[in-house]
């Protein structure tokens, strides 16, 4: 009998993916979406409405299915976490204590709970950042991020938890609208480009920052969820890579399709924050421990992304 999973945050631009995954490796019926309202994914299988701070209610959901598995995506991204920072900081960190909670108690089984690179900081090295490093993030939601690693070790180490963790880059999917994250433009730019033919790009032209795909990421979150557990040494969070660009090299990759595509610069808020990240990761231990390749280079990915926007 397969495990039932619950995907807390189920319809943002992460969640949106990897329900139709896993439904696609576990049954319609083995996943249950949820999100804080009813969304379209209510028409395709399972769905709950779960606020994710209502332990109550949370557990009568986890009851009622017989939840093994909690996937953890409910969170306040970076830039809109800087607006309401003691919300974010509320939401963040208080959710995964709930859901660990659940596990501390031998109610569920399993837990996933994204990082990010959001965990770093200007003291980090900027170029192939390690694994173990200087870590001083300065948002709100790299402070949560960063409070939240430190939790799943414990939990891990104190309790036996059995949580797992990537720490993502910028990702980068067409089949949702981006959720208020610095590294969103690379997905609004495609957009723009196709619906409009010009973009206006919150980042500087040579902000180089790590991304991913998101077939990659779908692919990397559940192969460390399937992960033997002997496998899965790192129980803070797994440092995950994919490509690193700047707005001004996506920008000469989607001319290539869209030879008419202007972009113009006019840096932000969200600058600083940029300026603060990585420009590329070094993702050696996820290599070496439980197996991860990614798939996708900026050539593949842009060619994806604008076949299927068109469609």
């Amino acid at each position: 009998m397969r495990d039932k999973i619950l995907v807390i945050g189920s319809s943002g631009q992460l969640g949106t993916e990897l329900v139709q995954k896993l439904r696609d490796v576990y049954g319609i019926e083995n996943v249950i979406a949820s999100d804080t309202k009813v969304t379209e994914q209510a028409k395709e299988g399972p769905f709950e409405v779960i606020d994710v701070l209502d332990v109550n209610g949370l557990l009568a959901i986890v009851k009622r299915h017989n939840i093994k598995q909690i996937y953890l995506l409910a969170a306040l991204l970076s830039a809109t976490a800087e607006k309401m920072p003691k919300i974010g900081w509320e939401l963040n960190m208080n959710g995964l204590f709930n859901v660990l909670d659940l596990a501390k108690e031998k109610i569920i089984e399993k837990i996933y709970w994204p990082s990010s690179i959001a965990v770093f900081g200007s003291n980090t090295p900027k170029e192939n950042t390690p694994q173990y490093t200087i870590m001083e993030p300065s948002t709100v939601y790299g402070i949560s991020k960063l409070a939240g690693e430190r939790w799943c070790e414990y939990y891990f180490n104190k309790f036996g938890v059995d949580v797992r963790s990537l720490r993502y880059p910028g990702l980068i999917g067409w089949k949702s609208v981006p959720g208020g994250g610095t590294t969103d433009y690379a997905v609004h730019i495609f957009h723009d480009a196709i619906h409009k033919g010009n973009y206006e790009c919150f980042l500087s032209e040579n902000t180089k920052l790590p991304m991913m795909f998101m077939s990659d990421s779908i692919n990397a979150t559940i192969g460390i969820m399937q992960a033997d557990v002997n496998k899965i040494k790192i129980r803070s969070s797994y440092n995950l890579a994919g490509f690193s660009f700047s707005p001004k090299e996506i920008s000469q990759e989607i001319i290539k399709h869209i030879p008419n595509f202007k972009i113009t610069y006019k840096p932000d808020s969200r600058q600083e924050i940029a300026d603060s990240w990585p420009k590329s990761i070094d993702d050696n231990f996820a290599t070496l421990h439980w197996g991860w390749k990614p798939e996708y280079n900026l050539e593949l990915m842009t060619n994806e992304m604008i076949k299927n926007i068109k469609k």
